[in-house]
């Protein structure tokens, strides 16, 4: 098994808290309902109906990662659930 080493910032659980809320105040938004209509896993390229696909911040929360729209893309659930807590590059790189 291949051991990584990931820097993972001290970020607060008021953070962590307030970037789940605005991903799910946007998952409700116009944007997202057009960015998932495509079915595209942003990972894999595999195509998905638009109700199989979830939510996945590039940079993770425990990261740092914020809920905004240029972090935020649509993935499988396989992929969302292999990346974890990686970097869009790191899990990318891996796969």
């Amino acid at each position: 098994m291949e051991k990584s080493l990931i820097f993972i910032p001290e970020v607060s659980e008021d953070f962590i808290k307030a970037q789940r809320q605005k991903a799910k105040a946007l998952k409700k938004s116009r944007w997202w309902r057009q960015k998932i209509q495509k079915g595209v896993c942003y990972y894999c390229g595999r195509k998905f109906p638009p109700n199989e696909l979830t939510m996945d911040h590039v940079v993770p929360i425990i990261r740092g990662g914020r809920s905004e729209k240029n972090n935020l893309v649509p993935a499988c659930k396989e992929c969302n659930a292999r990346k974890k807590h990686k970097l869009g590059f790191e899990f990318q790189l891996n796969n």
